[in-house]
């Protein structure tokens, strides 16, 4: 059914249920599984006209540090994770991306037929206002979605 299985983690606890469901799914179907991560450029607020600020490169080599620490400690976790029930994963980190529009882009281009991820289950004006990077990879993708709750 799936031979080739995408599953998304941001590192909370709620991703962390995501990917213990895929892997256990791949693990069942004998697939082939990638685990990623993505994170986000520094947000920065230039400001206008001539006052803009431009922050130092220490700021940005700082965040990018703790990036890969955080990135780190995500797919050692993940690793550690499929280790335990005897399976292989690749992991991958995608860093200064918007996040859905890399889980897309992964998933196309390294033949996914599956992306597990999962959600918060925020409704409403909540979900509305706090965005969700499942609910775009449900719009924007042609890959089947598969969500954990």
């Amino acid at each position: 059914m799936y031979a080739n299985i995408l599953l998304s983690t941001d590192g909370s606890d709620v991703a962390r249920k995501g990917v213990e469901h895929g892997i256990a799914l791949a693990k069942a179907l004998n697939a082939k599984v990638t685990v990623i991560t993505v994170t986000e450029p520094l947000q920065v607020q230039y400001g206008t006209g001539h006052a803009g600020w431009i922050p130092p490169q220490e700021m940005f080599d700082s965040f990018d540090a703790a990036c890969k620490e955080r990135v780190g400690k995500i797919l050692d976790e993940a690793r550690a994770m499929a280790e335990q029930i005897g399976i292989s994963v690749e992991l991958l980190h995608v860093p200064n991306a918007h996040p859905a529009t890399a889980i897309i882009e992964t998933a196309k281009s390294r033949g996914c037929d599956l992306i597990v991820m999962a959600s918060h289950g925020r409704r409403g004006l909540r979900k509305l206002f706090l965005g969700s990077q499942t609910s775009e990879v449900l719009v924007d993708g042609s890959v089947p979605v598969l969500v954990v709750h």
